[in-house]
């Protein structure tokens, strides 16, 4: 918690501006492309980053695929893991996070200027509405960030099971899968401290349709877990 203060006081004459603009961003007729307004954010997200003395160390930049419409599937640690992801990845990208999320400050403001979806995991149908949207979206190049823990660990570097379910809308759209590792992004706002940390951030090699077009969404969910557990497992020793 003392990070989150630091930061809002290293920031507090820009957060005014950084607001309405991303507000503006989510506006209907609002003339930016999505790489515009993800590329103004991401910088902004660099700013908040560096004032809060978070250093994002970011491995596998090269397995990101050299086509936009792929879905990035991290790990999850806690409220950090989109400012590191986001800090990490030069691609355009768009954020599925659970419904809770959708009416705190800032977030859905962010959600929403990145063409990002809300989805309620208790409601099966609209949960499906979801993966459909997804789908249709993938195909058409929008690249996508969603959570296959469902929650997020509260163990640190070890992992959840992943959810079978999530891996549905890649499978459809038959899109690169990338998995990411998120090491130690738990750290940064879950200890009480303000001192200088380090997150990794790694992209593992990604998955293609021929890769996994077999393989039913459970297995795939039970691979790439075992990738990303096994790629924390070998960066923390």
């Amino acid at each position: 918690m003392n990070r989150i203060v630091y930061m809002v006081i290293k920031n507090v004459f820009r957060v005014p501006v950084w607001f309405y603009r991303i507000c503006k961003f989510g506006s209907s007729g609002d003339p930016h492309t999505h790489k515009e307004r993800y590329d103004y954010i991401r910088n902004v997200v660099k700013k908040i980053n560096r004032s809060g003395r978070v250093e994002v160390e970011v491995h596998g930049i090269e397995n990101l695929p050299a086509e936009n419409g792929f879905i990035l599937f991290p790990n999850h640690q806690g409220l950090f893991d989109v400012l590191a992801l986001m800090d990490a990845c030069p691609n355009p990208l768009s954020v599925v996070v659970k419904k809770e999320a959708s009416n705190l400050i800032l977030v859905k403001q962010v959600i929403k200027a990145l063409n990002g979806l809300f989805i309620d995991r208790k409601d099966i149908r609209a949960s499906m509405d979801i993966i459909v949207q997804m789908t249709e979206n993938v195909k058409k190049g929008t690249n996508y960030v969603i959570f296959p823990e469902g929650t997020r660990s509260r163990e640190g570097n070890k992992l959840l099971p992943f959810k079978g379910g999530t891996f549905k809308s890649a499978v459809n759209a038959k899109c690169p899968i990338v998995p990411v590792a998120l090491i130690n992004c738990f750290k940064p706002f879950d200890e009480n401290s303000s001192k200088k940390l380090k997150v990794q951030v790694c992209f593992l090699n990604p998955l293609y349709a021929e890769d996994y077009q077999k393989t039913k969404t459970t297995q795939l969910a039970e691979i790439v877990h075992d990738r990303i557990q096994e790629e924390i497992n070998q960066k923390i020793g």
